[in-house]
């Protein structure tokens, strides 16, 4: 859903804030599209407090009925020793590397679509709202995936090289003066730019269990925001400086990197072989699953269906 958002984040705006030189009509839209922003949270701030629940009626997996709650002192001894998981650190930082890569990019896409395509803020809008909803196909379509083979490492490694590639010709065929080519190579390499986001959380917590996926998923939102800044401010002086071509080989540069780190990570699927054990293994507070449910082949709660009597 956070894709949704940014989404809509890049096709309101240019409707709401015109690109005028009235600097009294340009700060009265500002405020009205601020206004709207600040309503929607609002809703979405007493929706959460509402509706939302601290965990599920039952355990959603073998290997979650058996994690511990979490304290305090856990949560920094877990850091430690997620700090001590070479598999894990490598993909902090290769995550890193693509989300913060991701981040600069929409940040500063409008400004290299006006550099190339002058007058086209609309445009460069709807560009930015086709890399996202193209990277919410991809999100959909590899969880499918990765839910179906389990292939964690490979899927993962593949969406990196093929989101490498996305950047390549994104980079390479942005200033060709045809529109049209920006929506489809900006499209495709937001399929796979943003698909690879839920698979680095996914195969996040394979490394890690049993450790607490808040902790693992934490550190893993911290290396994009860091990289997000260093790239975006980066980029702009590139582009000040040299253009939009070497800003986005500047970023092509540091996704090659990821690739890499992403081909020395070993495959320790932890919570697999967790799921894959008996069931009469299982202890936790929760205990076994409640009549009618059990564990299916992939450690997952499904009902039992009974032969009919």
């Amino acid at each position: 859903m956070s894709q949704l958002g940014i989404a809509i984040g890049f096709l309101v705006p240019p409707v709401l804030v015109p690109n005028i030189q009235d600097r009294d009509k340009l700060a009265y839209h500002i405020s009205i599209m601020f206004y709207i922003i600040g309503g929607v949270a609002t809703l979405l701030f007493i929706l959460v407090i509402i509706v939302f629940k601290e965990k599920p009626k039952h355990p959603p997996s073998r290997a979650q009925s058996q994690k511990p709650a979490l304290t305090s002192s856990d949560a920094l001894s877990a850091i430690i020793r997620l700090f001590k998981n070479l598999n894990f650190v490598l993909l902090v930082i290769s995550y890193g590397l693509n989300a913060g890569a991701f981040y600069a990019l929409s940040t500063l896409l409008n400004r290299m679509v006006i550099l190339h395509y002058p007058g086209e803020e609309v445009n460069a809008g709807r560009i930015g709202l086709t890399m996202t909803i193209a990277g919410i196909l991809g999100t959909v379509i590899t969880g499918i995936w990765l839910d179906k083979t389990k292939t964690y490492k490979e899927t993962t490694l593949v969406v990196y090289i093929m989101t490498l590639v996305g950047m390549v010709v994104y980079t390479f065929t942005l200033n060709l003066a045809h529109l049209w080519v920006v929506f489809i190579t900006t499209g495709t390499m937001g399929f796979f730019m943003t698909g690879y986001l839920p698979l680095g959380f996914e195969f996040a917590v394979e490394l890690t269990y049993p450790e607490p996926e808040a902790v693992s998923a934490g550190l893993l939102n911290v290396c994009p925001q860091v990289f997000g800044i260093m790239f975006t401010i980066s980029q702009d002086q590139i582009i000040g400086k040299y253009g939009a071509m070497p800003a986005n080989i500047f970023l092509c540069v540091f996704l090659t990197l990821g690739v890499v780190l992403t081909a020395f990570i070993k495959a320790d699927l932890r919570r697999q072989k967790v799921n894959g054990k008996n069931p009469k293994n299982c202890s936790s507070s929760w205990g076994l699953p409640p009549d009618g449910l059990a564990w299916n082949s992939e450690g997952v709660m499904d009902r039992v269906l009974r032969p009919a009597t």
